[in-house]
């Protein structure tokens, strides 16, 4: 039986955007601005999915008090929403899969984790706003992901039903997420993942390694 679809739904960072450019340079910036040396800002990309802070935690700021890590956060944020899409762009193959979501008249949005401060004119300078079912962010909802809420609430705003709808994320948190309200969910393996995850105990639908492979595994399921 083909399956049911009203909206597919995204994380942001790893998923549907790569912003690992924009963060990791504003990240650098701030360290050296702090006099941290970073060898390696590349070495930080998997931990994009947990937040500013928790990249931080993972630099070469990692042993000095948490009042200094605080400052380089508060710097990096600084850079980051005055340079919010410089390098950041869709991963190959997420234009066509949108594109054929909407020629199959399949609603999309995002339900990211990130703070509206920066979703919101992250989505401004992408120029997808009038595309998009609903937007969540982290601070959208109550609780953020991998609570339920931030999921019901991109249903309501996309007007569907959660069992009638496809997440799509790169990190654990994501799939909990999704499964909670009973969506469908495939973890992202093409984004920011640590070298300790294990998304086949996820829970997930299914590995996605590409966004081509998401459009075929969508064109099979339809």
């Amino acid at each position: 039986m083909a399956l049911k679809l009203s909206c597919v739904l995204f994380d942001l960072d790893g998923t549907l955007v790569d912003t690992a450019p924009d963060l990791l340079a504003c990240l650098h910036s701030a360290l050296t601005h702090h006099h941290v040396i970073q060898t390696d800002i590349t070495t930080l990309m998997p931990y994009i999915s947990y937040g500013a802070a928790v990249m931080i935690k993972h630099s070469a700021a990692a042993s000095l008090p948490a009042t200094q890590q605080a400052e380089i956060l508060t710097t990096m944020l600084n850079l980051y929403e005055q340079n919010i899409a410089v390098h950041s762009d869709f991963f190959a193959g997420i234009p066509e899969t949108l594109a054929f979501c909407e020629a199959q008249q399949i609603k999309w949005g995002i339900v990211t984790n990130k703070r509206k401060r920066f979703t919101e004119p992250l989505v401004d300078a992408l120029n997808i706003r009038s595309r998009l079912a609903c937007v969540i962010s982290g601070d959208s909802a109550a609780k953020p992901k991998p609570h339920p809420e931030p999921m019901l609430a991109a249903c309501q705003q996309a007007q569907v039903n959660p069992e009638d709808c496809i997440y799509i994320g790169d990190a654990k948190h994501d799939i909990d997420a999704g499964n909670a309200v009973n969506m469908k969910t495939l973890a992202a393996v093409y984004g920011y993942l640590t070298p300790t995850d294990t998304p086949e105990t996820w829970g997930a639908e299914a590995l996605i390694t590409s966004p081509t492979h998401l459009l075929t595994w969508l064109k099979t399921q339809l």
